[in-house]
C-alpha cells in the first residue's frame, strides 16, 4: 500500500541548560560560560538546509504543523534568536495558518527573556518545566527554582498574552505522599494553564539518579498517585488524551499528537531526531550528533551534521505502536496501513495475542488499549516487536 504523507513538524533542540538535574537523559549539557548562540543559530541553519536539500522532493507542497524549541533549557536563547531561528526556517519550508510553535523554558528568572518578546518572536505556546510546586521535592529533584518562582513566571506569561501554557509536573518523586502528589496537581490546576502533562518520575539509566538511587514511592503507591491525580484532573475539565497528556478542549498539543500519530519530522540541533516518509513508501530516521562542540564544529567544516537510517520493514510495527498506543483513543488499523504502507496481515499475530490478554478493545478496526491495556502498555507494545 502507497504510504500516505503524513503531517510534518520541526523540532530544534538547545542543548545547554544551567544546571543537569539527576534524573534527567535527555542529551543536555550544564552551560559553562557565555553561549555560542550566533554560531549555533547559524548551525542550524546550515542543518535545516542540508535536510531540505536532502528530502527535497518529500517535503515538496507540504505545510509545517508545528514547530517544537526542546533541549536543555531553549528558553536560555533570547527573543531574537529564537526569532532568527524561525525565520530562517519560514524560509525553507511552508508554515501552516494556524502553526503551533512551543518553546519549553524552566521558571527560573535567569532563564528566560521577556516573554511579550517571544509572543513577538512567533512563539505561540509556552510549556513550563515546573515538576513541583514542593520546595523540599524541587530540591531533591536538582531544579534551580522555588514554586514562588514558577507561580510568577507563570503569571508572567498570562499577562503577557499567553493563553497556551503547558505546565510539566512528576510524580512519584522522592518521599512524595499520595497528598503530595494531588496538592501538586491542585496547585496547577488553579493557575488556569490550557494543558498539564503528568510523568511519573523513573530512574533512567546513565542518570545521577540511577547511580545513587533516592527513596521512591513503591509500585502501588505511585499507581495510587497516578490514579489520584487522573481524577483530580478529569473533575477540572482536563482530558486525558494521552498517558502522560491532558488537556482542555481543542487545547491538545499539536506536536505531540504528530509524534504519537507517527506523523513526520524535521530534526534540527545536537542530538535532534527527525523522520521522514517518502512517495516511494520509504521511511527514514534521521540522527544528529550530540555534542554541542562537535556539532558546531560540522558546520564550521560544512560536514554531514549526523545519520540517516531507513526503517526496515519488521520493525515499522513496533515503531508505529510505541506512539499510537499511548493515545486513549487509539487509532485507526487504516492509518496504521496508510502510515507505514503495511497490510494489516502484518500485525495480525500480535493484534489477536493482544486482545486474548485483554488488552485492545475487540473492535477490528481500532487499535485502542483497554483499561488493562493501558496499565500494561509497555507490555502490550512490546507484543509488536520483530522476532
Amino acid at each position: 500500500m502507497p504510504l500516505l504523507a503524513p503531517p510534518l513538524s520541526l523540532y530544534v533542540h538547545i542543548p545547554w541548560c544551567v544546571k543537569k538535574c539527576p534524573y534527567c537523559d535527555f542529551n543536555s549539557h550544564a552551560r559553562e560560560g557565555a553561549l555560542p548562540v550566533d554560531a549555533y543559530v547559524e548551525a542550524l541553519g546550515a542543518d535545516l538546509d542540508a535536510d531540505c536539500a536532502r528530502f527535497g522532493e518529500a517535503l515538496e507542497r507540504r505545510e509545517i504543523v508545528s514547530v517544537f524549541f526542546g533541549g536543555g533549557t531553549p528558553s536560555l536563547f533570547a527573543p531574537d534568536a529564537i526569532a532568527r531561528i524561525l525565520d530562517r526556517a519560514a524560509d525553507r519550508l511552508v508554515f501552516g495558518k494556524d502553526i503551533e510553535i512551543t518553546l519549553e523554558t524552566n521558571p527560573g528568572t535567569v532563564e528566560h527573556g521577556r516573554f511579550d518578546e517571544y509572543l513577538r518572536a512567533g512563539v505561540t505556546r509556552i510549556s513550563f518545566g515546573v515538576q513541583s510546586f514542593d520546595d523540599d521535592k524541587l530540591r531533591r529533584l536538582g531544579r534551580i527554582h522555588s514554586a514562588s518562582e514558577a507561580e510568577r513566571a507563570i503569571k508572567t506569561a498570562q499577562d503577557a498574552g499567553y493563553a497556551n501554557l503547558n505546565l510539566d509536573l512528576m510524580y512519584a518523586l522522592p518521599e512524595q505522599t499520595l497528598a503530595g502528589a494531588r496538592s501538586d496537581v491542585e496547585q496547577a490546576i488553579a493557575l488556569e494553564p490550557a494543558h498539564i502533562s503528568h510523568y511519573q518520575l523513573t530512574l533512567e539509566p546513565n542518570t545521577l539518579f540511577a547511580a545513587k538511587p533516592p527513596p521512591l514511592p513503591d509500585t502501588d503507591a505511585a499507581w495510587d498517585m497516578q490514579e489520584a491525580c487522573q481524577r483530580t484532573l478529569g473533575a477540572a475539565g482536563y482530558a486525558q488524551y494521552e498517558v502522560s497528556a491532558y488537556a482542555e478542549p481543542d487545547r491538545r498539543c499539536a506536536h505531540n499528537l504528530n509524534y504519537w500519530r507517527f506523523g513526520d519530522y524535521l530534526g534540527i540541533g545536537a542530538g535532534a531526531h527527525g523522520k521522514i516518509s517518502d512517495a516511494e513508501g520509504t521511511i527514514s530516521r534521521t540522527t544528529k550528533v550530540k555534542l554541542p562542540r562537535s556539532y558546531l564544529d560540522r558546520a564550521a567544516r560544512r560536514d554531514a551534521f549526523g545519520t540517516v537510517d531507513a526503517v526496515a520493514a519488521e520493525q515499522m510495527p513496533f515503531e508505529f505502536m510505541l506512539n499510537a498506543l499511548r493515545l486513549n483513543d487509539g487509532i485507526s488499523i487504516i492509518d496504521f496501513e496508510r502510515c507505514t504502507g503495511l497490510a494489516r496481515s502484518a500485525i495480525a499475530a500480535p493484534l489477536a495475542d493482544a486482545r486474548e490478554r485483554g488488552w485492545l478493545e475487540a473492535d477490528a478496526e481500532a487499535l485502542r488499549p483497554t483499561e488493562s491495556g493501558r496499565r500494561f502498555l509497555n507490555d502490550l507494545i512490546a507484543l509488536f516487536l520483530p522476532d
